[in-house]
């Protein structure tokens, strides 16, 4: 028994004390001898046996196998032995905040390797096989290595084998590509893959997962997208850090079920919708929501630690309601998946104030028309809008909406439009009244639901047609307000036809300067020619005449007549009396002529309601070159050849007062003329039409073809940033920051300083003045934002300065006193109905041809360079 023991004794010690597996000495060697500071380890130069004893520092065994090496911190500088993965026994490498450099060698066949730390040091390049049979792995940190930095790399399938792995550390390692699914599969509890390069979505498979920790934050080259509805599944998060992306769609509304997060960073997305009451009644520790499209109304928050700065709100204060139209809209938005181009657009708590893009309102900012087509927007179509009690028209044709189309529609006694064509919309197909014109074609599942809006009747060739409907009893629907004017149409300039990048190129190419200059010039034109023409009519007499509505007289351009003029004559078709607006009207009129046809009498041309529905094959789609949100347009061709254009304006009941100021304000575009702008010749309002009348450009308007309306919006912001600061859109000249008048407008306008600098001397810049500047300013910079979905219509333009006109009066003392007792206390409208009042006879016109008339050679107070064709 005593031999047994001692050999026994002696074979232990034998083991305990033996020479550590050579293999293992000799990997431990070749990575000392690859270091550039290798004396920071301290291993004894003469001593073979690092297990021991004594043993190595940060060296541990296992019998004779090395099982760890712990080296974190020490600065060792210099590449790891290619034959790493050797050391088969090796469950724990703490390599850590060192400067370790070159490629990592591949630890595949590392079977026991439990935690890995590589974190903070400059490996620069990842074998593909690294991850190969880390079968017991449970803890794997690769962050700040600048691996494969050129090409980036991806997570590859052998990782999936790992089922241990409950701790994957990412950060800035170079990361590219789509989030592994199969990472959901495995046990993580923590996940983090910030600052690396990855894309697309977070995958479903990730409602499963048992994530505590999730970081996807702050990824480069456009970042991660989509919505993030799979995180509300999540339920054992307890941080989750998603911001400096590109998530898109709405916070989901059930995210109150991770009852364990304390930590949410929303920052720096394009998250659209409101914010879910769940969110705010959660009490997290920390809430970012910074920097997104967040909408509706500021909830108040259970959590101490909140910011929302940055967002599209329609109220400041916590818990304060917004608008009920905006209400409504949202949840139209909603509807339809908060598209960012909407979204981006519908901010604050005015649908009639700033950019709501696709909205037209009435005058008393009551939302008025819906005008939405080929939005590709997505979804169905809300019930809300039924609460914006004033829609005219709601346009929605070629998009891609689904469902029914809501019955409630039906409650909207002002409602004149419906175009839902080209849409997925399926039966139950509500029943309009009549007088609203349907428009369903391209829906097919509405086939067997199909209603066909009734069809005007044409002029039958027996007699005249039918009258329009009578205008409805006091007890009929209310009456709706006048159409906003639409923003002048601009003739085709010669050849010079700018394309669709119009405002990149006139920054990088100076040979489109004549393109820019006739776009700039016209519209310049337009407002000098109006505000001099206000100034200098206001303080004419005129003779007192009568508006009545009804047919048009129209006094043709007379090249041989040096001043050129337009007259405009409105004729009562129950009287068959003659009106004159503009001039003088000689000759009668055929009463039977004024329904049926257009006869020519003293050089006068008459023409009915009845004949422009002729002309136009009763409006035939055939016919139409034209929509916009305030009319379509069609062309026709009068007996004698003349070719016209009809603007169509299909109104409900017209109020005496709303057609005066219609009548008020079609006089006075009627005498602003242009070269580049085509001529109003005339209008006309009977029953429920209003119909413009312009003379027909048979190669359409300026920006036509390639270019789209946003360019033209573009090319009129150039023109009031010209106007702003008196200097042109381009001038080699100028020092290289003003050249591009635009691009350095966009750089100062944000620094009042240095914008008040920047204004026109001319414009005399008075406090009293200056909001209306701004307003001008914030104006300008709208219509030339370099999306061009960040543009407004050209209607928001027009809104906006017609509020700026109808508050003008002038500020000279003894220049009103001058003036023939106009009220300036009035609006535009009312000042335009006082004068027309008071004209007299023989009136002071503008010159159809040029405007050479209207502008003096120099100014007061410009340059002796500036010439009439500056004011052009």
């Amino acid at each position: 028994m005593k031999v047994f023991t001692v050999v026994l004794l002696f074979c232990f010690t034998s083991e305990a004390n033996g020479a550590t597996d050579p293999n293992d000495l000799k990997i431990l060697r070749d990575f000392e001898k690859g270091l550039e500071n290798p004396e920071l380890l301290k291993w004894p130069e003469n001593d073979d046996n690092p297990c021991g004893p004594p043993k190595w520092p940060h060296v541990f065994c296992s019998g004779q196998r090395v099982t760890q090496i712990q080296v974190q911190n020490l600065g060792l500088k210099g590449p790891l032995p290619q034959n790493f993965n050797q050391l088969d026994k090796l469950y724990n490498l703490g390599l850590q905040r060192n400067n370790f450099t070159g490629k990592l060698p591949t630890f595949s066949g590392l079977a026991d390797l439990q935690f890995a730390y590589l974190d903070y040091n400059e490996f620069d390049t990842i074998p593909s096989d690294f991850f190969k049979g880390l079968n017991s792995l449970r803890v794997m940190a690769l962050d700040n290595n600048p691996l494969n930095a050129t090409t980036g790399w991806s997570l590859p399938r052998d990782l999936q084998n790992s089922v241990q792995l409950s701790n994957l550390s990412l950060v800035q390692s170079n990361l590219v590509g789509p989030l592994p699914d199969f990472l959901a599969t495995l046990p993580l509890q923590a996940l983090k893959l910030s600052y690396n390069r990855l894309s697309g979505g977070i995958p479903e498979a990730f409602r499963k997962s048992t994530l505590q920790i999730f970081w996807l934050n702050n990824q480069d080259g456009g970042g991660m997208s989509g919505p993030i509805d799979v995180i509300a599944s999540m339920t054992m998060l307890t941080q989750l850090w998603l911001n400096g992306n590109q998530f898109t769609g709405s916070i989901p509304d059930n995210i109150g079920d991770l009852t364990s997060l304390k930590d949410l960073n929303l920052n720096g997305n394009m998250l659209v919708g409101l914010i879910p009451q769940s969110l705010a009644d959660m009490e997290l520790e920390k809430l970012d929501l910074n920097n997104n499209m967040l909408m509706g109304p500021i909830p108040k928050f259970k959590s101490g630690n909140v910011t929302y700065a940055s967002n599209s709100f329609c109220q400041s204060d916590p818990g304060a309601p917004c608008a009920p139209q905006v209400n409504a809209l949202l949840e139209f938005l909603n509807s339809v998946n908060y598209p960012k181009n909407l979204a981006s657009e519908w901010t604050g708590n005015d649908p009639c104030q700033g950019p709501w893009l696709g909205l037209t309102c009435t005058r008393n900012s009551q939302v008025s028309i819906i005008n939405l087509p080929k939005y590709k927007l997505n979804g169905t179509l809300s019930p809300s809008i039924a609460k914006l009690e004033s829609l005219l028209e709601i346009r929605l044709g070629d998009n891609n909406l689904n469902g029914s189309i809501p019955r409630n529609l039906t409650n909207l006694k002002s409602l004149r439009m419906l175009d839902l064509s080209g849409n997925n919309f399926g039966p139950p197909l509500p029943e309009f009244h009549d007088s609203v014109k349907l428009n369903i074609t391209g829906n097919p599942l509405l086939n067997d639901a199909k209603k066909t809006p009734p069809t005007p009747r044409s002029p039958s060739p027996q007699g005249p047609p039918e009258s329009p409907p009578p205008s409805p009893s006091p007890q009929g629907p209310p009456e709706s307000p006048p159409p906003t004017p639409s923003p002048p149409i601009f003739k085709s300039p010669p050849p010079h036809t700018p394309d669709s990048t119009l405002e990149t190129k006139y920054q990088k190419s100076s040979r489109h300067n004549v393109v820019i200059i006739v776009v700039v010039a016209a519209t310049a034109a337009v407002v000098l020619l109006l505000l001099i023409f206000l100034s200098v009519c206001c303080c004419k007499k005129r003779k007192r005449t009568s508006d009545a509505p009804g047919s048009m007289v129209v006094h043709p351009r007379d090249p041989s007549d040096p001043d050129n003029l337009v007259k405009v004559a409105v004729s009562d078709n129950t009287s068959n009396s003659l009106f004159t607006q503009a001039g003088s009207s000689t000759g009668s009129v055929n009463s039977s002529g004024m329904n049926t046809s257009h006869v020519i009498e003293s050089g006068n041309l008459l023409i009915s309601v009845q004949v422009l529905q002729k002309v136009t094959n009763n409006f035939a789609p055939a016919n139409e070159v034209g929509r916009g949100g305030f009319g379509t347009v069609y062309k026709g061709e009068l007996e004698d050849g003349t070719k016209i254009a009809v603007k169509r304006m299909e109104a409900t009941v017209v109020s005496s007062k709303a057609l005066d100021e219609f009548c008020a304000e079609i006089a006075v575009l009627s005498k602003v003329r242009h070269r580049h702008l085509v001529s109003l010749l005339g209008y006309s309002i009977e029953g429920y039409e209003r119909l413009l009348v312009y003379e027909f450009m048979p190669q359409g308007a300026l920006m036509t073809g390639k270019v789209t309306t946003k360019v033209d919006v573009f090319s009129y912001g150039v023109v009031l940033v010209e106007l702003l600061t008196g200097l042109v859109a381009l001038d080699e000249d100028r020092p290289a920051e003003t050249r591009y008048l635009v691009e350095w407008f966009w750089k100062i306008r944000s620094d009042k300083e240095r914008l008040l600098a920047a204004i026109d001397p001319a414009l005399d810049a008075k406090e009293e003045i200056l909001e209306s500047i701004f307003t001008i300013v914030e104006l300008a910079g709208h219509c030339t934002a370099r999306d061009p979905h960040h543009r407004p219509d050209m209607s928001h333009a027009v809104s906006v300065l017609t509020q700026l006109v109808e508050g003008w009066k002038p500020i000279d003392d003894e220049a009103e006193e001058e003036c023939s007792g106009i009220d300036y206390t009035l609006g535009l409208p009312g000042m335009l109905k006082a004068w027309k009042e008071s004209e007299v006879g023989d009136g002071i016109y503008t010159s159809l041809d040029d405007s050479k008339g209207s502008i003096p050679a120099r100014p007061t107070g410009f340059a002796e360079s500036f010439t009439s064709a500056d004011g052009r």
